[in-house]
C-alpha cells in the first residue's frame, strides 16, 4: 500500500459544494456521514487549523 503524499482537495471538491447547497438531501447526509471516517477530510481540517496560527 502506498501513501498518499498529496494534499486533500477538500476546499475544492465538487460533492462537498453540493451537499453544503443542499444540506438536507441525501447527498448533504452523505457528505456528513463521509467526512466522520475520511482521513481525507481529517487531514484538510489539520491544514486549516495550522494555517490559521
Amino acid at each position: 500500500m502506498t501513501e498518499n503524499t498529496e494534499e486533500p482537495n477538500c476546499a475544492n471538491c465538487p460533492l462537498r459544494a453540493k451537499a453544503e447547497a443542499k444540506p438536507k438531501s441525501f447527498l448533504g447526509w452523505f457528505w456528513h456521514w463521509h467526512i466522520k471516517w475520511c482521513p481525507g477530510w481529517k487531514a484538510y481540517q489539520e491544514s486549516l487549523e495550522q494555517s490559521e496560527t
